[in-house]
């Protein structure tokens, strides 16, 4: 699989993006209190179905078991791969939803996290946190940098700030496949040598714990928590290698 993808290629990947991107900003007025996450699972399926695409998690398979959402649902200190269920967001929650759309062969993902009504002071530092490292990494995101240069923006802005990032879970190439190389960690690793280059496709993901950076998984095999039960959250943009600025696919604000 080549890293660097070709204008049609790109062109098929930025569909994709513009999807997950539509998804996030359409999904935000129903996170609110008393709502129940099967349901906004169901919202956002409709709505990507709607767009003749199909979301990529759904059926995803790892060691042998299949992902039976169609989107990732973390509440407070779950990381990431939540399972959507019949728990009822309530006031104060932080809720990271991570989305993947597959269309026409090619693939898009994001993640944000928001929150239900008000939340604590910890929490909102813990978002702006996360947030903010996630575009650090990504101004690192040029032809002729290497992998090492965004994963050390993110990790000296989170340390700098007192919180944890997160070891085991990494961002990764995107395109043909969900997750393709090259791996991209939240933290320094000397063995990452990895150049960019014009028309690669990077899925930075920053997620960030409150506390200590460890995790484990809950009893339903899928869910990571954080292993201090404190806050984790989780930010997320496809970007596009080019010879200048950084072009985020999945910006919201567009």
């Amino acid at each position: 699989m080549s890293l660097v993808k070709s204008e049609k290629e790109i062109e098929l990947i930025r569909k994709s993006c513009r999807i997950v991107a539509d998804v996030l900003k359409y999904i935000k007025p129903f996170i609110k209190e008393g709502v129940k996450t099967k349901d906004l699972d169901k919202l956002v399926e409709d709505f990507i179905v709607s767009q003749n695409a199909y979301p990529a998690f759904k059926g995803y398979k790892v060691k042998n078991k299949r992902f039976p959402g169609s989107i990732c649902i973390s509440i407070n200190e779950e990381v990431v791969h939540g399972l959507p269920s019949d728990r009822i967001l309530q006031i104060g929650d932080i809720v990271s939803l991570d989305v993947g759309v597959k269309k026409d062969g090619y693939y898009g993902d994001s993640a944000y996290t928001f929150q239900v009504g008000e939340v604590s002071e910890k929490k909102k530092k813990l978002m702006q946190v996360t947030n903010d490292s996630l575009y650090k990494g990504i101004e690192q995101a040029i032809a002729g940098n290497e992998i090492n240069d965004i994963s050390c923006a993110i990790q000296n802005y989170v340390e700098g700030s007192g919180f944890g990032v997160v070891r085991e879970l990494i961002g990764h190439g995107i395109g043909k496949n969900l997750h393709e190389e090259p791996a991209i960690p939240n933290y320094y690793n000397p063995d990452n040598k990895q150049k960019l280059f014009k028309g690669m496709v990077l899925a930075i993901e920053p997620m960030v714990n409150y506390g200590t950076y460890e995790v484990t998984v809950k009893n339903d095999g899928w869910t990571i928590i954080t292993k201090d039960n404190e806050p984790s959250a989780h930010y997320e943009h496809s970007v596009l290698i080019t010879d200048s600025e950084p072009d985020i696919l999945t910006n919201i604000e567009e």
